[in-house]
């Protein structure tokens, strides 16, 4: 946040029984990202949710 900009650097991703893989959101922090995935796997769907952190370079 030192140029005035909003880093958003936790990507929440699912993948549905298919195999498709989908970003479900961005976060600041990687606990936030982590109890999003958390809840979203706690529904009991057939979905694998996982949290990984965007690198500098990385275009998502």
């Amino acid at each position: 946040m030192n140029d005035g900009t909003v880093t958003l650097p936790w990507l929440v991703f699912r993948q549905d029984d298919n195999g498709n893989r989908y970003r479900v959101g961005r976060y600041a922090t990687e606990a936030e990202a982590q109890r999003i995935a958390t809840s979203l796997d706690g529904r009991g769907h057939k979905q694998l949710y996982w949290v990984e952190e965007l690198r500098r370079g990385d275009a998502s």
